[in-house]
């Protein structure tokens, strides 16, 4: 295979992961952190030992804290960092020549929607990226999405990705740079869709972790229960995407819909699975007074929940777009304080 350099804009653990993958497949791979511990230990231990620890990485893998010297001169560059930080990172690179004049293929794993001001409904990622660069990235920038949690993909164990955009070409030429070993990747050419899918599920899998927790003592609510939800679940998440402007129904079928909401409920590595178990058993909420009080002090949960962060974007989108979604609802109710978890589950699987 062709190999190429490529630098990815935050070394967190899924950043991390994708990296040491590349690497593995023979990319020049070199990540941009923000902590100095982090490049330290990714350059002298060849680990990342904050944000992935336990995962011995290729070598050949850097790490920077300069993040125009990690965007200049990389034929790819794929954007890890949160969906709260996406522009301000962006305007920080926009102006180094090879993305001044696009001949950088920019893509981006953040997962989420992105506030917008006044009333408005939130912005996409590959539309807030697209606001932020320049001119000529309009329609061209990649998302790419998938079942991955960054440990198994840092082990090399085989991951399926979705790499999709409007530029035909792009998705294309991102998929084939992807492909290396444990990576098996496709095009796709439906954004909105994929888009919707990689932050929603975070939502439908943040309730499924508290369902699955009270599951352990319930005498009503088991492992049937958790399907009926997770199927649910999905049927909202396409409602979201349709409204939204989706275009392929196959999309919610692929690995991008029903792959990674199923991967995202169930593995033992799924944050948002744990959020929605540790508001059960460890009553996670009660540092918090609010939802937005949750999302302004989300440092304080110890692990980022994005789920939690998309569940206000989607409630604004549901009023907005009139969409009834009982799963997504409920997770905004119990984070804003409305109801209590227990009573809201009750109340949304039993149908009253």
């Amino acid at each position: 295979m062709e190999h190429h350099s490529v630098g990815i804009i935050g070394a967190g653990a899924w950043g991390t992961g994708l990296g040491a993958a590349l690497a593995r497949g023979g990319h020049k791979v070199e990540l941009w952190a923000l902590e100095e511990d982090v490049c330290q230990s990714i350059n002298m231990e060849h680990e990342n030992t904050r944000y992935l620890p336990g995962y011995k990485l290729h070598p050949t893998l850097s790490a920077s804290q300069d993040i125009r010297a990690v965007a200049t001169g990389k034929e790819f560059i794929i954007l890890a960092s949160p969906s709260l930080y996406l522009a301000p990172t962006i305007a920080r690179f926009a102006d180094v020549p090879n993305v001044a004049d696009g001949t950088s293929i920019i893509g981006s794993l953040t997962k989420g929607f992105v506030p917008s001001e006044g009333d408005a409904l939130p912005h996409f990622v590959l539309d807030t990226m697209e606001s932020s660069l320049p001119g000529c990235y309009k329609d061209s920038t990649v998302y790419i999405a998938g079942p991955s949690h960054a440990e198994e993909v840092a082990m090399g164990k085989i991951t399926g990705l979705i790499s999709a955009s409007n530029h035909h070409r792009n998705a294309v030429r991102m998929r084939d740079m992807l492909r290396v070993p444990g990576l098996m990747v496709y095009a796709s050419f439906d954004t909105i869709g994929v888009q919707v899918c990689a932050a929603v599920k975070n939502v439908i899998a943040t309730v499924y972790g508290a369902l699955d927790a009270i599951a352990e003592t319930s005498d009503i609510f088991g492992d049937n229960t958790e399907s009926l939800l997770m199927a649910a679940g999905l049927n909202e998440i396409q409602t979201i995407g349709f409204a939204m402007g989706a275009t392929h129904p196959e999309t919610f079928t692929s690995i991008s819909g029903v792959g990674d909401l199923d991967v995202t409920c169930k593995s033992k590595y799924g944050r948002n699975r744990k959020f929605g178990q540790d508001i059960i058993k460890t009553d996670m909420l009660s540092r918090f007074a609010d939802l937005d009080d949750l999302i302004a002090n989300v440092n304080k949960v110890g692990y980022l929940p994005e789920g939690a962060i998309a569940c206000k974007y989607v409630h604004q989108i549901a009023e907005q777009k009139k969409l009834r979604l009982p799963i997504c609802s409920a997770l905004y109710k119990v984070l804003n304080k409305e109801q209590s978890a227990q009573d809201c589950l009750y109340d949304l699987v039993m149908g009253q």
